[in-house]
């Protein structure tokens, strides 16, 4: 089954933003059995390769996010605009993951995925303002003040991005499927940063 605009306007809103000059962006959840050829059509790209997705069929596909899914630590969310999906976003528990394992993981942390649909037309400061929305979010979730991010060290783009969003990275550590890169944000230090763009 393919998803069309009006099942994404019927769905359910996870959080909404009207962004000035973009549109009406909307969080809602990924439906595996109804979402599958657009989000296997995304993984399977050669840009997605740090997704680790791009060899599996659409089959194995649905399988990771019907587990997912199945999960109470563990969301896979579609990122909409005005009726148009932008971006696959993953949030997850570390304490409840593997990546828990490799820092001192608490429960007030809340990790993330995020990967960018091919692009169809041009939107400006595109990555920046969506990881304000995304970040906006994560910090509305009750009781979570740091998000935590673990992008694969090659990943050249991602830290760039990254470091405009104003993470702190951390160590490099070894996880089973990558050698990845540890970035932080707190909620403090987002909202400092939001106090002094404001300002600007």
């Amino acid at each position: 089954m393919t998803t069309s605009t009006e099942d994404f306007a019927v769905r359910q809103t996870i959080y909404a933003e009207e962004l000035p000059g973009w549109g009406s962006l909307r969080i809602v959840p990924l439906i595996p059995s109804e979402d599958i050829e657009l989000v296997h059509q995304w993984v399977s790209q050669p840009r997605a390769r740090f997704w680790g997705m791009t060899e599996k069929s659409r089959e194995e596909v649905q399988g990771i996010y019907e587990f997912l899914d199945s999960l109470d630590t563990h969301h896979a969310f579609l990122v909409i605009l005005d009726g148009e999906p932008l971006a696959l976003f993953q949030t997850y528990e570390p304490l409840h993951d593997p990546v828990g394992e490799a820092y001192p993981a608490r429960e007030e942390d809340i990790g993330m995925h995020l990967l960018l649909a091919p692009a169809t037309r041009p939107i400006p400061h595109f990555t920046p303002r969506l990881a304000t929305s995304l970040i906006k979010y994560m910090f509305s979730v009750p009781g979570k003040d740091r998000i935590i991010v673990e992008p694969d060290a090659r990943n050249a783009k991602a830290l760039r991005r990254l470091e405009a969003t104003c993470f702190e990275l951390g160590p490099i550590i070894q996880l089973e499927e990558k050698e990845a890169q540890f970035g932080f944000l707190t909620r403090a230090g987002f909202e400092q940063i939001q106090a002094e763009q404001s300002t600007r």
